[in-house]
């Protein structure tokens, strides 16, 4: 179902296009009544140049003269019976006639691809000579004719920028209601996290298996960093000085005790090994989390991953490569967006809000870099560097 707001913008659209598109028409009907009125001034205008030759009469001769100098808006080249160019012409920039070799010639061809029929004058039958007039357009019905290319233009600019606005408007509503059901999520994870907590700190106080506590501590602590995270969606995060390795080898200490013991998973940190810069050491941590649980999921319980780093240009870079099973080229473009997933289970959401969190909340890039089925597939982190590596 279309939301109110969005059928009320569409609506306006279509009656803007209703109504630029009656203007068109319109101006190409005026555009065609003012060529009509054009070549009969150019007849009228022939007619006059007839009176002045044949004529005895002075006041025939008087007006045909009139009417003859009052036009001084249609272009009009005469040419011979054989149709070549006689020299005389009306309207056209007597500079450029004489300074530019070919310049009637070239006007004549202007002339008749406007496929106006010349109008003929016959001076004697036998043997037969006649001037024909070739005429082009006055400089008002080109800005007639002009004008609904002009108004298309506007139209399309118009339509692309109501698009745009509705697009950005959808995508502005989508974001917010993902912001609105993650806070929603982080407040009602909020009291059983807090309950939890308190039956942890019971369980310290009785005697109870001494290495399950520190077990359950360590995911009640994981709960309430899922609860930070999703908190923090819809909101500008703090960026801190932090230690991108440790951040990374942490996450790694988290999920290694949750992976098979046929995964293997390499961890390069020696170009970043003393590296600080500005994260946010929640959010960077969910997106390292997002990518190995994919890498886990592509190779299926068996196969390795190998986190590469490397410092180059003022930018540090993150791969992520695993042996899985790849992505299939069709699904490379789809493969940020909201909602899509090859995984039975899931909302397709973990790698839309992990590219979010590195392009908008770290100024960085999270692109695939490299995926062949049944070879694997590379994810790769670039975030600018805002502090120098720091030596040890």
């Amino acid at each position: 179902m279309i939301p109110q707001w969005l059928n009320w913008k569409i609506v306006l659209i279509c009656i803007a296009i209703v109504l630029v598109s009656g203007t068109i028409f319109y101006s190409q009907y005026v555009a065609g009544k003012i060529a009509k009125e054009e070549r009969k001034n150019v007849e009228a205008w022939v007619e006059a140049q007839r009176t002045i030759l044949n004529s005895s009469d002075s006041a025939s001769i008087n007006l045909a003269t009139k009417i003859s100098t009052e036009n001084n808006q249609i272009p009009i080249i005469e040419t011979n019976e054989r149709d070549s160019i006689t020299g005389n012409y009306l309207n056209l920039d007597a500079d450029q006639v004489k300074s530019e070799t070919g310049y009637l010639k070239r006007k004549l061809i202007e002339f008749k691809r406007y496929r106006h029929q010349p109008i003929v004058l016959i001076l004697k039958e036998k043997p037969y000579t006649a001037n024909q007039y070739y005429y082009g357009e006055s400089d008002l019905l080109k800005e007639v004719k002009l004008y609904p290319i002009i108004q298309l233009i506007i139209v399309a600019l118009f339509i692309t920028i109501a698009i745009l606005a509705l697009q950005t408007s959808y995508r502005s509503a989508q974001n917010q209601l993902w912001a609105s059901m993650a806070k929603e999520t982080a407040h009602q994870l909020g009291t059983p996290v807090s309950s939890l907590q308190g039956w942890l700190e019971i369980l310290k106080e009785h005697e109870v298996n001494k290495a399950i506590v520190p077990e359950i501590a360590k995911d009640v602590n994981r709960l309430r960093l899922v609860t930070d995270r999703f908190g923090k969606i819809g909101s500008q995060p703090q960026l801190e000085l932090s230690n991108p390795s440790e951040q990374i080898h942490h996450m790694l200490e988290y999920m290694k005790k949750r992976t098979g013991g046929h995964v293997q998973i390499n961890f390069d940190d020696q170009p970043i090994r003393d590296l600080v810069t500005k994260l946010s050491p929640p959010l960077f941590d969910w997106v390292m989390e997002n990518l190995i649980k994919n890498a886990l999921d592509a190779i299926e319980g068996n196969g390795s991953i190998n986190i590469t780093t490397a410092v180059t240009e003022g930018y540090l870079l993150i791969d992520v490569t695993d042996t899985g099973k790849g992505i299939a080229n069709h699904h490379l473009n789809n493969v940020f967006n909201p909602g899509f997933t090859t995984k039975k289970r899931g909302w397709g959401l973990g790698l839309t809000l992990s590219k979010r969190i590195i392009e908008q909340y770290h100024k960085g890039k999270l692109f695939v870099k490299w995926s062949e089925q049944g070879k694997g597939s590379t994810f790769r982190i670039i975030l600018p560097l805002q502090s120098s590596p720091q030596v040890a």
